[in-house]
């Protein structure tokens, strides 16, 4: 019995020992490794006050603002040709001439025959006043006079239908008409579009609803002119939300004062809802544990942990809505390998700080 005893007082003195010893190591080698640990090298930068726009971006296809296409409404043979395709006309300049004399000649015969009827009218009117004629027989003359002059006017339009004028001002199309042609009515001559200004349709969510109105700015983008952007506005709003889609579709003018954009073609378009004047850090600064968002700031030789409530991002910057200050000095490289309360050493250089303006873009 006494030797159990014995060893048991054996084993618990073993145990206290070690875990004295072990205590011991432990203390020596967190004091070793805190005395160890050098100061982390970080950039940092100071938050900036930015002008932030919240942008809308969609696609959609350009029309002329004016499109027409030119047809022929007698039949004739072609006499004179202003049909240059890309040409730029003026409303009113005559495109097409057919040749019209038969139309010149009958609006002689009805004009005399016209002249003819006035003049027996004021002949029956001056009998009349002797009662030489009967009222009746005025009347009647009066009646082919009013004949006469209806004549005279359908005369004269298909006179002018035998030559086509530009409606409005604007740029030809393509063309398969020759001087010496004989084309008949309907025949399509040419097409006439207008663009200075070009007309951009798309379609916008309408969550954005509250935010969009007539007036704001809407830059363009075309793969064809990849390092050019076409400016214009808003013109025109839907009066219904497709149901499938869940978007409002609207309208723009975009500037096209080179004549480079065409009728038909694709086109990018950035809707901008609305500017404010707001805090931004660089991107790479922000880092992302679960549903927090926090960044690193510079405090008196230290890391502090902060956590960050941001709005509007595009690559390179991020508007901070809530969490930092601008004078919060705030770790942009080195911050993945930080605790809070770690010793950091700031660095100068400033190539490890991307150098962006701040433009936002919420994409559909």
């Amino acid at each position: 019995m006494w030797k159990q005893c014995v060893i048991a007082l054996v084993l618990v003195a073993v145990a206290v020992g070690g875990a004295l010893m072990y205590r011991n190591l432990d203390g020596d080698g967190q004091a070793m490794s805190a005395r160890e640990r050098p100061a982390s090298a970080v950039n940092t930068v100071l938050p900036s006050r930015e002008t932030v726009r919240d942008v809308v971006k969609a696609v959609g296809s350009l029309q002329a603002l004016n499109a027409v296409e030119l047809t022929t409404e007698v039949s004739g043979r072609v006499v004179r040709l202003n049909l240059e395709a890309g040409k730029r006309v003026n409303e009113g300049e005559v495109l097409l001439q057919l040749d019209d004399r038969q139309a010149r000649a009958d609006l002689q015969v009805i004009e005399a025959q016209l002249s003819d009827a006035r003049r027996q009218l004021e002949r029956a009117q001056r009998l009349r006043s002797n009662n030489s004629i009967s009222q009746s027989q005025v009347d009647e003359l009066r009646t082919a006079v009013d004949v006469a002059e209806a004549q005279r006017q359908a005369a004269r339009v298909r006179l002018e239908n035998h030559r086509i004028q530009a409606p409005f001002a604007g740029v030809v199309g393509l063309s398969d008409i020759s001087v010496g042609a004989y084309v008949t009515a309907g025949t399509t001559v040419t097409t006439l579009d207008t663009t200075d200004r070009m007309e951009l349709g798309f379609a916008i969510p309408e969550r954005f609803l509250g935010a969009v109105s007539l007036g704001q700015a809407v830059t363009g983008t075309s793969p064809a002119y990849p390092e050019r952007a076409f400016s214009g506005e808003l013109v025109e709003l839907g009066s219904r939300v497709s149901e499938l889609s869940r978007s409002l579709p609207v309208r723009a003018l975009i500037d096209n004062p080179d004549g480079l954009l065409r009728p038909g073609q694709f086109m990018s378009a950035t809707l901008t809802l609305r500017k404010r004047d707001a805090l931004v850090i660089p991107e790479q600064a922000v880092m992302v544990r679960g549903d927090e968002q926090y960044v690193f700031v510079a405090d008196d030789g230290a890391a502090r942990r902060t956590s960050v409530t941001l709005g509007s991002r595009m690559p390179g910057l991020v508007e901070v809505a809530s969490g930092l200050g601008p004078e919060d000095a705030v770790i942009v490289t080195g911050q993945d390998r930080l605790s809070s309360g770690d010793r950091i050493r700031i660095l100068g250089d400033d190539n490890a700080i991307p150098d962006n303006r701040f433009v936002t873009a919420r994409e559909l």
